[in-house]
């Protein structure tokens, strides 16, 4: 598995590409600059099998129908984001599937299982792949998404534990910002297990 990382837009949002050995790539979080992913992807040699979206937040779904209309890959989101008011999400969130805890999408041979972890929205989703986390703005390397635009500090608090509690350890991609681990976030985070 490959993992490029390409901070987008005036937010610097996390977009992720990932991709396998036959370069099937799934693309996490296209927030701005659609027209850059897609370069990228030409540049890597890759095909564009599904985009993942942790929530729909406009700077994290910015890319998405450009993206989408011109690879004509699946789009998936959490149903419960299809209820944020549009002036968080920049109008309709563009999508052709939801998805829900212990969902899987498959991109080649890549695997990604979906987490539910509101808080941030009322359904933001980490994804796991093999021994990776990628937290949207649930988790930051020593932080941990604000809840005033759609979201919950009660919920947050709960899904921050339950990735606390996740067996052994994953590195963590986050929606901002750097890589980190789970293992350091339960050390050092003040956020992972606190009740809000």
């Amino acid at each position: 598995m490959e993992i490029r990382v390409l901070p987008l837009g005036d937010y610097q949002t996390n977009c992720y590409l990932i991709w396998d050995e036959e370069k099937n790539c799934a693309v996490i979080d296209p927030g701005d600059e659609p027209e850059r992913v897609l370069e990228q992807v030409r540049k890597e040699g890759l095909q564009i099998k599904t985009i993942l979206l942790t929530h729909g937040h406009f700077d994290h779904v910015g890319g998405v129908r450009t993206i989408a209309q011109k690879t004509g890959c699946a789009v998936y989101l959490h149903e419960k984001e299809l209820e944020l008011p549009s002036f968080l999400t920049a109008g309709p969130l563009y999508h052709t599937d939801v998805y829900k805890e212990g969902d899987c999408v498959f991109a080649g041979s890549l695997r990604f299982s979906v987490l539910e972890t509101p808080g941030h929205t009322m359904g933001s989703v980490c994804l796991r792949c093999g021994e990776t986390l990628f937290t949207g703005d649930t988790l930051f390397a020593g932080s941990c998404g604000r809840t005033d635009l759609g979201g919950s500090w009660a919920q947050l608090s709960q899904s921050l534990a339950r990735l606390s509690a996740l067996k052994g350890d994953f590195t963590v991609y986050p929606g901002h910002g750097e890589s980190t681990t789970l293992q350091k976030e339960r050390e050092s985070n003040p956020y992972m297990g606190r009740n809000f």
